[in-house]
């Protein structure tokens, strides 16, 4: 068993960088991270260009996943891939935080290689697939492997300065799995520590729901910085960092931004400034993954909304609102002019 940083130790991690403020990114030219990353659709000039377009708005920080699938039958070239989008992203002024797991799963399947469904009209995210997937979660004999992938990821970038953090598990339990991924979880986490990564590891807590305690005290208790996802009005989540606050360590919130939901730049990012909690916005650039649109449950409430859910410019790089750059570039001491 390996043990999490100790809050000192954290805290002196995170007062070394500046505030991470940044994006979660999926290349517009991508329905799903296989498509982004698989060496059939690759597509590392879209990826440049778009990082260029975070760099220019004074991000720091780019939060990716990287799917198992790709590593279990192209593992060498996929490493391969992670340096090259490394070496885009460090040009740009950004560091890396890559996400190992993910338990979320908009179109319910587990993942496969090659040709990836296309985004159905009107709807978000049709097309994400979970990694490395439920059946892979929930079989041990599956586990070995997984460990494999993990020990080789995180071996191959530990001393990485390109790398800013491991979010190990994006949303353990979605999609019903509840406590049945926490077991998984822990193991990841004694994976990655055996390394001894540079970097610091976490897994954000997401769903505060009451039956969800065992599994948020379990991340929070393995992680050595604490990450949560919060897409609720600024009252909502300054309630969560107030609890959050309790555990004494840097605090990031590597998943907000939904207008429709009154999550928004202009009163969340000079917020998460003022109190140095680190702030990731879903997402950079509209495209395939179409999170333009609400999720399904919110789109039942907001059939005509025109106003886009997520995602901060056009596919040609053009923003969706002028005002929202304005807030960005002010929050992130932005210097080079955008475009």
């Amino acid at each position: 068993m390996h043990t999490p940083w100790s809050p000192t130790q954290a805290h002196n991690w995170y007062a070394r960088r500046p505030w991470p403020v940044g994006f979660n990114y999926v290349p517009s030219c991508a329905v799903n991270s296989i498509e982004c990353w698989q060496a059939e659709s690759f597509d590392f000039a879209t990826i440049e260009r778009e990082l260029a377009w975070g760099g220019r708005l004074g991000f720091n920080t780019v939060r990716v996943f990287l799917p198992y699938l790709v590593w279990q039958f192209e593992a060498h070239s996929f490493k391969a891939r992670i340096h090259q989008f490394l070496s885009a992203a460090s040009a740009n002024g950004l560091s890396a935080m890559f996400c190992l797991f993910d338990d979320c799963a908009f179109n319910r399947k587990d993942p496969w290689l090659g040709k990836q469904d296309e985004p159905v009209p009107g709807k978000m995210a049709t097309g994400w697939t979970a990694s490395p997937g439920q059946t892979l979660v929930n079989d041990r004999a599956a586990w070995p492997a997984l460990e494999r992938y993990v020990r080789d990821i995180v071996g191959e970038f530990a001393q990485d300065p390109r790398v800013f953090l491991w979010d190990l598990y994006n949303e353990p339990g979605n999609e019903g799995q509840g406590e049945k991924s926490l077991s998984l979880v822990r193991h990841v986490f004694d994976w990655a520590r055996a390394v001894s990564p540079s970097q610091p590891l976490t897994s954000g807590v997401w769903n505060f729901a009451p039956e969800n305690r065992t599994l948020n005290e379990a991340l929070l208790d393995a992680s050595d910085v604490v990450t949560f996802h919060s897409y609720a009005p600024l009252d909502g989540v300054e309630a969560i960092v107030a609890k959050l606050q309790a555990r004494n360590r840097p605090i990031l919130c590597t998943e907000y931004m939904a207008r429709l939901c009154d999550s928004r730049f202009a009163t969340h990012l000079p917020y998460f400034k003022s109190h140095q909690i680190g702030a990731l916005h879903w997402g950079l650039v509209n495209g395939r993954m179409q999170t333009q649109f609400p999720w399904p449950a919110l789109q039942a409430l907001h059939p005509d909304a025109k106003e886009w859910f997520h995602d901060l410019l056009h596919p040609d790089g053009q923003p969706y609102a002028t005002e929202e750059i304005e807030i960005i570039r002010a929050c992130t001491g932005a210097t080079r002019s955008y475009p």
